[in-house]
């Protein structure tokens, strides 16, 4: 293998991807078991794990799956000591579960803010705290953050979802400050819309999709293995220098 290769590389390594039934997070399996990485697969949604495993171990690699409730203050914790306890270490987590609930601010109730809260930004932070301390007994460790450019810039709407991203922004530079100094990177990733399932229900009709598309230099939106490449670079050896960044793919849509 060249050096460029293994610059990039995941081989040895172990990951544990949320919401990984679908979507981003099912892609970025997908992409980390090419690199080489073992996965540990976290969702609620048992067939779409399965789906997810049958992926991985065709490219020769082992999956774990794990039905969890991220949006419970125990379900992050107990998938996470379950991912420990069966494979003694993670070596990069990936908090990619999410959920996106789009309404005007005085509409918006306060049940629907406290579940926001509860899925992007509490279960990344839980997930990171019960997996960090092996991560920094072995002084190599990546956490990686799928945010959103809501987090970073404003949109109607969105005021619960962007609040939770612009926190996990803010969380992802905190833990930068407290674990860089044990070699474990934080960083997250900023998409545009994704052409996901979710991307789709909120963005599908054209009517609401072509006028954000026209407003994105890129004119268009993103795909999911456009994320996961990402989450390849910030996973791998190649950006060990990198730590608090916030990784816009968004085809510039916050460049003008």
């Amino acid at each position: 293998m060249s050096d460029w290769q293994n610059r990039f590389s995941l081989q040895g390594r172990k990951a544990l991807v949320t919401g990984a039934s679908k979507g981003i997070g099912a892609e970025i399996c997908a992409v980390f078991a090419d690199a080489g990485a073992d996965v540990v697969a976290v969702a609620r949604d048992a067939t779409g794990l399965a789906a997810v495993a049958e992926v991985v171990r065709a490219k020769g690699r082992k999956c774990l799956t794990i039905e969890a409730e991220m949006g419970t203050p125990d379900g992050p914790v107990r998938a996470g000591e379950q991912a420990l306890a069966e494979w003694g270490t993670i070596d990069i987590l990936v908090n990619s579960a999410g959920m996106a609930r789009v309404a005007p601010a005085v509409d918006f109730t306060t049940e629907w803010w406290d579940e926001m809260m509860a899925v992007n930004l509490r279960a990344p932070f839980l997930m990171a705290r019960t997996l960090a301390p092996a991560m920094i007994a072995q002084r190599w460790g990546k956490v990686i953050m799928i945010s959103s450019q809501t987090g970073v810039i404003a949109l109607d709407d969105h005021a619960a979802y962007a609040s939770s991203k612009g926190g996990l922004n803010a969380l992802t530079k905190s833990l930068c400050a407290e674990w860089a100094r044990h070699n474990v990177q934080v960083n997250a990733i900023c998409p545009t819309v994704v052409m996901t399932p979710m991307g789709q229900k909120v963005w599908g009709p054209p009517e609401k999709g072509d006028p954000f598309r026209a407003a994105t230099p890129a004119r268009r939106f993103a795909e999911p293995v456009e994320v996961a490449d990402a989450a390849l670079y910030l996973a791998s050896p190649a950006s060990a220098m990198v730590n608090g960044a916030l990784l816009m793919v968004e085809g510039g849509f916050t460049s003008v």
